[in-house]
């Protein structure tokens, strides 16, 4: 039975066993996992079917960006592992993206494809650096327009960008990291936002990490962030 649960947890630990033990104080039926670079490199694919064993939906972010083909064949091997999402670079282009999106066509039921528009750890300075013109908000819209151009399912996005995602692609789902709760530090992240904060504003998912993996109690806090939704 797949969740309703707007909760992915991002157990994003450099230890296989730290890994088993938050999927064991977990229930698939209140939230889905994410597996990232870190994990992913450490554990193989193994570990997201271990994830799909106990009953999760895992979202494989490795955030591809790459030459067209080559982007294309990771979507594939990662529809064929079953996974229930994956996510790409925007930044890639248009033909990375169509590429992507047109390889999973024959698949009964491919996971969702979704883009990174901007990470929430970049600021207008970092973004200009790098050569891209105008500011967050702008850069994001442009590359928004471009993911539902090219037929993707959605977005990876701020939660501060979300209402603003909504208003110009209401069809593509949004997956706001950067989630923080009232006693959490921000890390890396530039861009944050608590999580009923987040709903309101149009996110779809929350990518939630350090405030669950690093609680006494996984599970409990879950539960908590659940309650706080209103949903």
């Amino acid at each position: 039975m797949q969740t309703t649960s707007p909760i992915i947890v991002a157990v994003d630990v450099a230890d296989e066993r730290a890994a088993l033990n938050l999927m064991d104080a977990l229930d698939p039926q209140l939230c889905r996992l994410k597996v990232g670079k870190e994990l992913f490199t450490l554990a193989g694919p193994n570990i997201v079917e271990q994830m799909q064993n106990k009953g999760f939906e895992v979202f494989l972010d490795l955030k591809f960006h790459d030459i067209p083909n080559t982007v294309a064949s990771a979507i594939k091997m990662a529809a064929e592992l079953g996974v229930w999402m994956v996510d790409l670079h925007a930044l890639g282009g248009r033909k990375m993206m169509c590429d992507a999106k047109e390889i999973l066509a024959g698949y009964s039921k491919p996971p969702l494809l979704i883009a990174v528009t901007l990470l929430t750890s970049m600021s207008d300075e970092m973004a200009h650096e790098i050569g891209l013109i105008g500011n967050k908000d702008e850069i994001v819209t442009r590359l928004a327009n471009l993911v539902a151009d090219c037929g993707l399912d959605g977005v990876v996005s701020s939660a501060n960008e979300a209402k603003m995602i909504k208003e110009i692609q209401p069809n593509l789902i949004t997956v706001c990291p950067g989630i923080r709760l009232d006693n959490s530090i921000a890390d890396d992240q530039v861009r944050i936002m608590k999580p009923a904060n987040a709903v309101k504003e149009g996110a779809n998912y929350l990518v939630i990490g350090r405030p669950i993996t690093r609680a006494a109690d996984p599970r409990e806090a879950l539960q908590y962030i659940i309650s706080t939704l209103a949903i």
